[in-house]
C-alpha cells in the first residue's frame, strides 16, 4: 500500500509490535494527506513545521500549518483517548534517600556520569515491572501479550512534537548505563536523528514534568501499551513523624500518576505495580541488588 502511494516507511508512525508498520498506519497517513492542504503537508517526518506552508496571519490570529508528525501525534491521541478505557491512580514518594544516594553516587562519579532523578525512576519502574509482569503487557485485540524484556519509553519534547526514544531491557542495565542511554536518545530524538525502531514499540511510558514545576497530572497510554507514568515535581512537605517531639517532620516528596488500561490492568494490580514502584523509590539501595 505505501509502495503503491509513494509514501516512504520512515514516514509513519508504527502501531504494530517491535515498530511494525500495518495497514491501519499507512490508511492514517493517507487520509491525513487526503484530508491537508497540498501545500501544508512537510516533505518528511522530521521536517515539521519549518517545511511546511508559511504560516497565515491576519490582525486577529495566526494560522499554523499541521506538520506531518503533528497529524500522527494527534490521531494516535485521539485514537488512545476514545479507544482505551483509562483510569489513573496516584501516589506520594518520599525520595529522600533516593536524593542522598544520587548524590553519594555523583560524588564518586569522577566526571563519567551525572545521574539524575529521572534516572532512577526508569529503574524503578522496570524492576517494578519484573515484580507485576501484567502491567507489562499489551492490548492485541484479541489476546493480552506479556512482554518477557522491559523496553522503557522516555517522553521527549522536540520542536516537531512529542517523541518517545525507548531505554531497551532497562531491567539489566544500571543506573550510569540507563544515564548514558537517556542522554544520547534525547540528544538525537531533538536532532531528528534517531531511526524508527528507537522510538517505535516499547512496552511501558515515562513521563516526566517535574522539571516545569508540575505538581500531578493524567498521562494519555501510548498505545499499544497498557500503562503511563506521569511525574511531577519533588517539593518539600510536612509529614507525620513519630521520632520527633511533635509528631511531625519535612520531606522531599515526590507524586506519581499511572494512567492504566483498564482492558489489561485491573486496578488491584496496578495499585500493587505502585507500591512496588514506591518501595523500590523510598529504598533505592534495592535497585543496585
Amino acid at each position: 500500500m505505501a509502495a503503491e502511494a509513494g509514501i516512504q516507511l520512515d514516514l509513519l508512525a508504527a502501531s504494530g509490535q517491535g515498530g511494525r508498520v500495518t495497514k491501519a498506519d499507512v490508511e492514517v497517513y493517507m487520509e491525513a494527506l487526503a484530508n491537508a492542504p497540498a501545500a501544508a503537508v512537510a516533505p518528511s517526518a522530521s521536517t515539521g513545521a519549518a517545511g511546511a506552508a508559511a504560516a497565515s496571519t491576519s490582525g486577529a490570529w495566526t494560522d499554523i500549518p499541521l506538520s506531518n508528525v503533528r497529524k500522527v501525534i494527534a490521531s494516535r491521541l485521539l485514537e488512545s483517548k476514545t479507544t482505551i478505557p483509562h483510569y489513573y491512580l496516584s501516589v506520594d514518594v518520599n525520595v529522600d534517600e533516593l536524593q542522598a544516594v544520587r548524590a553519594e553516587l555523583n560524588a564518586v562519579a569522577d566526571g563519567k556520569y551525572k545521574l539524575s532523578v529521572n534516572d532512577f525512576i526508569i529503574k524503578a519502574s522496570a524492576l517494578a515491572m519484573k515484580d507485576v509482569p501484567e502491567v507489562n503487557s499489551s492490548w492485541m485485540d484479541t489476546f493480552v501479550r506479556e512482554h518477557h524484556t522491559v523496553d522503557i519509553s522516555v517522553a521527549v519534547s522536540t520542536e516537531n512534537g512529542l517523541i518517545t526514544p525507548i531505554v531497551f531491557d532497562s531491567h539489566l542495565k544500571g543506573l550510569a548505563t540507563i544515564n548514558e542511554n537517556v542522554k544520547d536518545l534525547a540528544t538525537r530524538a531533538r536532532d531528528g536523528a534517531l531511526a524508527p525502531a528507537e522510538f517505535q514499540g516499547g512496552t511501558f511510558t515515562i513521563s516526566n514534568l517535574g522539571m516545569f514545576g508540575i505538581k500531578n497530572f493524567s498521562a494519555i497510554i501510548n498505545p499499544p501499551q497498557s500503562c503511563i507514568l506521569a511525574v511531577g515535581t519533588s517539593e518539600k512537605r510536612v509529614v507525620p513523624d513519630e521520632t520527633s517531639e511533635n509528631g511531625l517532620g519535612v520531606a522531599t516528596v515526590m507524586s506519581v500518576t499511572l494512567s492504566c488500561d483498564h482492558r489489561v490492568v485491573d486496578g488491584a494490580v496496578g495499585a500493587q505495580w505502585l507500591q512496588s514502584f514506591k518501595s523500590y523509590c523510598e529504598n533505592p539501595m534495592k535497585m543496585l541488588l
